[in-house]
């Protein structure tokens, strides 16, 4: 049992935490005397002063369909889930220098239709800020500005406006007074994080947070800072590459299988009008090596192009390398190619690239990492207009593969001629030709 000894008054029940002469309340000297009380007991009282929480009949709450904002860009509605939620919390995290304050820019342009929105830097000074807007041919009517890091003083003038929109760049410069600690902190990040969650919480005002990463790739503060969010968006792109990629590691109104290709130009990103190209390339199947897959990104299709190299082993043991694919799933997928087929690849390096940056964890490029294995390793090309769909099983049968059709229509959209799939799929709704085959032993057949 917790006990706390305190000094009370004997003329007037003052209480003190220490003893002095006199008492401050009624002026009485030597009436202060040592007594001893249960800190529990005292807490459970303050409790009971209080009182409980107001307790909620989820019968009785009276619900509306859900409203989404619409960003007006089809690529980050899909990352989001449909839409922007009124009162939810984002953050979009990245790379320096890929474009996140740009597309925060971009958003709250097109947001500041259905309302006012707010812009807080604690980074950059007014002037550079509208520099930006007008490079964007953002429109400045109802864009307001605050330059300020207080999260006290931001989230006053921000009850004051009622903004639809507030974006905060970037949560790292903003700071709480309450908290005896520098900008930036662990403690800090998270107290302004809980700040920005009530304002959207209670008032319906949703809010973008840009949050700076680390050495590693992480984002950088506590990682309770992701479980308080909404939505965590990270914005990738490969070196050299002007797409980006727009994924959601987090969201609770929505997948976070989707995937968003964004394309950087002068005047800001715009939507790839055919994402599927991006990651193929022109003459993507006119050497020996290079295949054509299908992944699926959430409920999106993409047409991959698959690119193996396989070389003599010079020194040492064969060497495999992978960008973009599992290595561990390269290193099951050449084990399999080597047993159960005459291709022998004991003594070969193999590299693999999935053309474009993507990074693949679909089973259904399994058929096509083969092919362009074998390809490679027989200097042989694959007809043109072909795709390649399976998954390749240890015995090196073939299965089947989620949503095969949908796969197939987007090739065919894109004006492939041909594919190969396993053995019992089905596809009548278009032209595509469809060369189904039972194993890896088939494969090699077409390819030899």
């Amino acid at each position: 049992m917790a006990v706390k000894k305190i000094h009370v008054c004997s003329h007037c029940d003052a209480q003190f935490p220490k003893w002095s002469g006199r008492c401050s309340e009624c002026g009485s000297w030597g009436t202060l005397s040592e007594s001893v009380i249960d800190a529990q007991t005292e807490k459970k009282e303050e409790a009971k002063k209080v009182g409980g929480a107001v307790v909620l009949d989820l019968r009785t709450l009276k619900s509306g369909p859900e409203i989404r904002i619409k960003s007006g860009w089809e690529e980050i509605d899909r990352v989001l889930g449909g839409g922007l939620l009124p009162g939810s919390l984002l953050l979009l995290s990245g790379e320096p220098g890929i474009g996140k304050s740009t597309l925060a820019a971009q958003l709250a342009d097109v947001l500041s239709k259905d309302g006012e929105v707010l812009y807080v830097s604690g980074e950059e000074s007014a002037v550079q800020v509208k520099a930006r807007l007008e490079r964007l041919h953002c429109d400045l009517s109802r864009l307001r500005f605050i330059g300020e890091t207080s999260v006290e003083k931001i989230t006053g003038a921000a009850l004051k406006l009622k903004p639809a929109f507030i974006v905060v760049d970037s949560i790292q410069t903003v700071y709480s007074s309450f908290i005896p600690s520098e900008s930036g902190s662990l403690s800090q990040i998270r107290a302004v994080a809980i700040k920005f969650l009530e304002i959207a919480k209670e008032h319906g005002i949703s809010v973008l947070l840009i949050g700076h990463i680390t050495k590693d790739g992480q984002i950088a503060g506590p990682k309770s800072l992701e479980h308080i969010v909404d939505t965590v968006l990270s914005l990738e792109n490969e070196p050299g590459s002007n797409y980006c990629l727009l994924r959601a590691s987090k969201n609770r109104f929505g997948s976070v299988n989707e995937l968003g290709v964004l394309e950087m130009t002068g005047a800001g990103f715009i939507e790839a009008k055919d994402p599927s190209s991006v990651f193929l390339g022109a003459g993507a199947t006119a050497i020996a090596g290079s295949v054509i897959g299908c992944v699926l990104e959430g409920t999106r299709p993409f047409l991959v192009n698959i690119q193996a190299l396989v070389t003599k082993t010079v020194f040492g043991y064969p060497q495999r390398k992978a960008s973009g694919l599992d290595l561990n799933r390269l290193q099951v997928l050449s084990a399999v190619i080597a047993k159960r087929s005459k291709i022998n690849l004991v003594t070969r390096d193999i590299i693999l690239n999935v053309v474009g940056g993507l990074k693949i964890n679909d089973p259904a490029l399994d058929l096509a990492v083969c092919a362009a294995i074998i390809s490679s390793y027989l200097n042989k090309t694959l007809p043109a207009g072909m795709v390649l769909i399976g998954e390749l099983g240890l015995g090196a049968e073939l299965r089947p593969v989620f949503r095969l059709e949908q796969r197939l229509k987007e090739a065919e959209k894109l004006g492939f001629k041909s594919a190969i799939v396993p053995e019992g799929a089905d596809y009548r709704s278009g032209k595509l030709k469809l060369l189904k085959i039972k194993d890896l032993g088939n494969l090699v057949e077409i390819l030899g």
